[in-house]
């Protein structure tokens, strides 16, 4: 008797029966998607000091996997769908596990870069066929609560991943969070294998790979623009990549408007659910990502907590995802999914804006409002907004619509963590110059204005030379703190004020008043009960 997982969804009489199973499976790819960002930012200090890592190379470590993780999104969904959404998953869980071998097993700042652009490379295939896959196995009225509980996976590989990564660090070396991944990349397969069915697109064509290769340039020239711009100055090579952004993202237009099968139909954009909720995924994630990435290194940096304190510390994070996904579950039927989006967006404004309270007596207490704020911010607005997109596309761009989704998240994360990095970089060289300009050498104090390790490195030094003393080294510590805090409050107020632009501008632009949630629950529910339309039946996957 054939296994069911290999019936494709299109051909079964009802909803899959392992459809909850085949979700675990979903979340759990999504995991270490997730987890190979935010374990890093633990994992950075040691790989730091083993490596010599300058600002530039760390930068560099981190964002090669953004890179490619952001450009390929969209191409490789239109291949799953053309092809298969669970090849695309395997395919992508495979070359995932491959870099994170690879990067556990390098030594040298450019292989470590490459494995990680090889890892973004798997997730970017990864990324979009989850969701796809998803929407494709998930009866219309379940559909809300499964992209819920992708959601509230996202939320608990910001907190998991650092945790595991601090247990591992406490006996092993920085090698180790790589390998983290190859158990559950196994897992993922085996499980793909047996418990998510196949699923592609009907009738689809061929794929638009002119419209694929500049969705590439456009998105891989801005997120390269957006990462050595602000942190590394507007020279020859960011203003270039820029120009090729704005030039591609016009032709990417230009040729959509006019092919009969386009990658992304650009006329979606008239949608306004569809165009809110895409402002929406980029806005949150441009202030909470950045926020969550400064907020641990201060964690790590001045109050001084190793890897697996700070992984500990962000656990409330991930609880908060939970309580807010678990409501948004009961408030999205009943006031529409606008309120629910642009209730978590102001929450999460809020709880950025309360980082602007941080000095140098700042404790942890002081960082578990905002990040209680922002987990619950996560799990209420991400997963309606999310529902919205993917509601925008037809059974048959299922990973287009995903890697669509996807690509505004990771845009969003990317220019958070870029722009409002270099914000609390300048903002620290600035302070720390006026605290201490006059009293280090030229060398000592370049060094110490780099960044936070750096000016704690440079007082770890002082403190070992006779001539200076433990009084010198513990002024500069005091300074580096000082700095940082005065740069972590000064950013969490650009930070804010961009979020709650973008929380005006999303309000503005989705549709929906109140009592609209509660009667397109209700047509749901009715259209569910009649079964599908005769154009639905057309469309592609499950029926």
């Amino acid at each position: 008797m054939p296994l069911l997982a290999n019936t494709p969804v299109e051909k079964m009489a009802g909803p899959y029966s392992r459809r909850w199973w085949a979700l675990l499976v979903l979340c759990l790819s999504l995991l270490i998607v997730v987890m190979a960002n935010t374990s890093l930012i633990v994992a950075a200090p040691d790989m730091t000091r083993d490596l010599d890592l300058t600002s530039s190379d760390l930068q560099w470590v981190i964002d090669g996997y953004t890179v490619p993780y952001a450009a390929l999104m969209l191409v490789l969904g239109a291949i799953g769908d053309k092809y298969s959404r669970r090849g695309a998953l395997i395919a992508g869980l495979v070359i995932f596990g491959a870099g994170s071998v690879m990067g556990s097993l390098v030594d040298g700042t450019g292989p470590v870069i490459a494995a990680r652009a090889v890892m973004g490379v798997g997730a970017a295939v990864v990324m979009p066929a989850t969701l796809s896959l998803l929407v494709a196995t998930f009866p219309r009225a379940e559909r809300a609560r499964a992209i819920t509980a992708w959601t509230a996976t996202s939320g608990l590989a910001i907190a998991v991943g650092p945790l595991v990564a601090g247990w591992l660090l406490e006996d092993h070396a920085w090698g180790s969070t790589f390998l983290i991944n190859v158990p559950i990349v196994a897992v993922a397969v085996v499980g793909a294998l047996f418990l998510v069915p196949p699923s592609k697109a009907r009738d689809m064509g061929r794929i638009d790979y002119v419209g694929g290769l500049l969705s590439i340039v456009s998105v891989g020239s801005l997120v390269y623009a957006t990462i050595e711009g602000p942190h590394f100055g507007w020279g020859a090579g960011p203003v270039t990549a820029a120009v090729v952004s704005a030039v591609g993202l016009s032709a990417f237009v230009w040729w959509e408007l006019r092919h009969p099968r386009p990658m992304l139909d650009v006329r979606k954009f008239r949608l306004r659910p569809f165009t809110g909720s895409m402002l929406a995924v980029l806005f949150f994630f441009f202030g909470t990502f950045g926020a969550i990435y400064y907020s641990t290194q201060f964690l790590q940096f001045v109050l001084g907590y190793d890897a697996l304190q700070t992984g500990v510390r962000l656990l409330p994070l991930a609880g908060a995802v939970f309580v807010g996904a678990a409501l948004t579950g009961r408030l999205t039927p009943l006031f529409g999914m606008k309120v629910s989006v642009v209730a978590g967006m102001v929450i999460g404004t809020t709880g950025v804006l309360l980082l602007t309270q941080v000095d140098q007596g700042s404790t942890y207490a002081d960082f578990l409002a905002p990040m209680l704020m922002l987990g619950f911010a996560i799990g209420l607005s991400v997963s309606p907004a999310t529902d919205a997109i993917m509601d925008s596309f037809p059974e048959a761009e299922l990973g287009v619509g995903g890697g669509a989704n996807d690509t505004a998240l990771e845009l969003g994360a990317s220019l958070g963590i870029a722009v409002l990095g270099s914000l609390l970089g300048t903002s620290y060289r600035d302070e720390l110059t006026d605290l201490v300009g006059g009293q280090l050498p030229g060398a000592a104090l370049d060094t110490a204005r780099d960044s936070v390790g750096g000016g704690l490195a440079v007082a770890e030094q002082i403190a070992k030379d006779p001539s200076a003393g433990p009084q010198q080294a513990q002024a500069l510590v005091d300074a580096v703190d000082q700095a940082f805090a005065h740069g972590v409050a000064q950013t969490s107020l650009v930070g804010g004020i961009v979020m709650a632009a973008g929380t005006l501008i999303v309000l503005a632009v989705l549709p929906g008043r109140p009592g609209a949630g509660r009667r397109r629950a209700r047509a749901a529910a009715a259209q569910e009960a009649a079964g599908p339309s005769p154009a639905e039946e057309s469309l592609t996957d499950i029926r």
